[in-house]
């Protein structure tokens, strides 16, 4: 079942990559008293997650910040090396949180997954924005394609702040 306005996120653990190397970090700790912009996409370096998707909520990182929102964070079923790699190549590093769920508990969890096999990317995420308060969604916007990113950009989002 697909998670709704109203529905805590279901608490997993993130991958990041830090100076230091990996860092494990749990939905609480990203989630817990802070209002986040998260959204998700079918894959690192993918086109429209590098070329439409991504560029928007960092083009109006400043926009939506100045709303109240602490932290801007996406996520995607890559490895933490991999999502790492894609913050210092987008230059979006140290203004999105890369949020690696290698695995897809997360998304499997939300009911945010995909069955990509089709197209060689086996489970992945939905393309998907939302509004997160202290762990508990209040907007969410999934695309019925993964290969548009208009429902769940930067531009409808910042509509809902």
């Amino acid at each position: 079942m697909t998670i709704s306005v109203g529905d805590k996120l279901p608490e997993t653990t993130f991958k990041t990559v830090t100076a230091d190397g990996a860092n494990s970090q749990t939905t609480a700790d990203i989630f817990a008293g802070k209002k986040v912009v998260l959204f998700g996409v079918p894959g690192a370096f993918t086109p429209t997650c590098s070329n439409n998707h991504l560029p928007g909520y960092l083009e109006n990182h400043d926009a939506i910040t100045a709303r109240g929102v602490d932290t801007i964070a996406v996520v995607a079923v890559n490895d933490q090396f991999v999502m790492g790699a894609w913050a210092r190549h987008t230059g979006a590093e140290g203004k999105i949180l890369f949020l690696a769920d290698g695995n897809g508990d997360f998304v499997r969890a939300a009911g945010l997954d995909i069955d990509l096999s089709g197209g060689g990317l086996g489970t992945r995420s939905k393309r998907f924005s939302a509004i997160v308060e202290d762990g508990k969604v209040t907007a969410l916007n999934i695309e019925d394609s993964p290969g548009q990113a208009v429902e769940s950009g930067a531009a409808k989002l910042l509509e809902q702040l």
